[in-house]
């Protein structure tokens, strides 16, 4: 234990008392880019409050020359009242660029301002000289930690008690009083101390936590979409099998070598259809259950908006370009993402209208969901931004592209497009 308080002292108090720590402006927070521009600050008061503790500081410097000529400026010589006003008040000032520095510099002024004009003055600190010792003790605190507030507290009462050992009888001394007010002055920055680190680990828990749900939605958006495409895959996997099996028969005395790469692409589509099942086993939850209606499609949305328009929601569709089929993976999450557009809407853009654009063009589809400004207030919903994540998977999950954000209505938008395999014959129809 007393090794590491006398490494801490070496550190804290002597390493560091020439370690030049200037202390820089305030951040100045940005405003919300939704203010209104009547209820944000001005810029020039915004830069006064960066500014605010260096003003402080320079204002209890101020203050220690105007205690040093009420207390002095008359009963001391012009040098006398330079000593005890100009030499504390650069003290204080130094705490701005050197805080522990300007500490000991303190502890050094007060031993050398009492031996020089103590005669009649309370002892060992003067009026300036005590509020100098006090405001510098405070910076300093305030600028590093509880430990140097401990030690420059200890440290003054030694040095009080030295120099009231040498006062002699009948001189008024002020070391206990500099004990009381110093101790309370940092017990109250130690406290803030206390509570600004607890809010700093608070926030930092809630950073940790915030990114750890946003993993977990992540892969649960993952995993629920790995659960939907199960079954278009494994369509296409028994198929594959059912055809290759089926294939010899087709041919009138195929040869042994055709027949043998017939059974080898039905024994991989059964292996590969065995293994996605086992896959499935993995990320399935406990409570998942099989669903009994076959996976949604973009020929299902018109089911979709009827049930949307019940809930409240007025909806139009609009269908562009010549509808066609297209891959049971696209369809799905297309239908998804126009789905979890809708109900977006319905939390957050109470009573607005929205639109469902579906635009078949060469090459891909595109989808466009938008809705108006809210006409009711929005209450919060604690899972803002996740349905934006599984819609994003899905996008990138099919390669293609995906933008949302304001409209200048104030409404809200979302822009997608998934490409798709151009065949032969919509080149030629083209």
């Amino acid at each position: 234990m007393v090794a590491g308080l006398t490494a801490s002292f070496r550190k804290e108090m002597l390493t560091d008392a020439f370690a030049y720590r200037p202390l820089l402006p305030l951040p100045t927070p940005a405003p919300a880019a939704t203010a209104p521009t009547g209820h944000r600050p001005p810029p020039w008061r915004s830069g006064q409050l960066a500014w605010a503790p260096h003003v402080i500081v320079a204002g209890a410097a101020l203050t220690t020359l105007a205690l040093a000529y009420v207390f002095g400026g008359f009963s001391l010589s012009p040098v006398g009242w330079a000593l005890t006003g100009l030499v504390p008040a650069a003290v204080v000032l130094t705490t701005l660029v050197r805080p522990v520095g300007a500490w000991w510099l303190s502890v050094c002024s007060t031993t050398v301002l009492a031996a020089l004009v103590g005669d009649g003055w309370t002892w060992p600190w003067t009026p300036a000289t005590f509020f100098a010792h006090l405001s510098v003790m405070v910076v300093v605190a305030l600028r590093t930690n509880q430990r140097v507030a401990g030690w420059m507290w200890f440290l003054t009462i030694v040095l009080g008690a030295s120099l009231d050992f040498f006062a002699g009888s009948g001189r008024p001394v002020n070391t206990a009083g500099m004990g009381i007010v110093s101790g309370m002055a940092l017990l109250i920055v130690s406290v803030l101390h206390i509570r600004r680190e607890a809010d700093q680990e608070v926030t930092a828990q809630q950073v940790v936590t915030a990114v750890e749900r946003d993993r977990r939605t992540l892969l649960e958006e993952r995993t629920t979409i790995a659960r939907e495409l199960h079954d278009v895959v494994a369509h296409h996997m028994s198929v594959v099998a059912i055809q290759a099996e089926a294939a010899p028969y087709r041919v009138e005395n195929p040869p042994p070598e055709l027949e043998a790469a017939f059974a080898t692409i039905r024994e991989n589509a059964v292996a590969a259809l065995t293994e996605l099942r086992r896959v499935l086993g993995v990320v399935r939850s406990a409570d998942y259950e099989a669903p009994d209606a076959p996976q949604p499609t973009l020929a299902s949305l018109d089911g979709l908006l009827a049930n949307v328009r019940e809930a409240g929601l007025q909806v139009d569709k609009t269908v562009t370009g010549a509808v066609r089929e297209l891959p049971q993976g696209v369809e799905l999450s297309a239908y998804r993402i126009v789905q979890e557009a809708l109900s977006n809407t319905l939390r957050h853009a109470p009573g607005a209208g929205a639109g469902v654009e579906v635009s078949y063009v060469l090459g891909g589809l595109g989808l466009r969901i938008h809705n108006a400004a809210p006409t009711a207030d929005v209450r919060p919903s604690p899972g803002a931004g996740h349905g934006i994540t599984g819609m994003r998977e899905r996008v990138a999950m099919l390669q293609g592209e995906m933008t949302t954000g304001p409209t200048d209505d104030g409404g809200y938008e979302v822009a997608v497009f998934i490409p798709v395999r151009t065949t032969a014959g919509e080149r030629e129809s083209a």
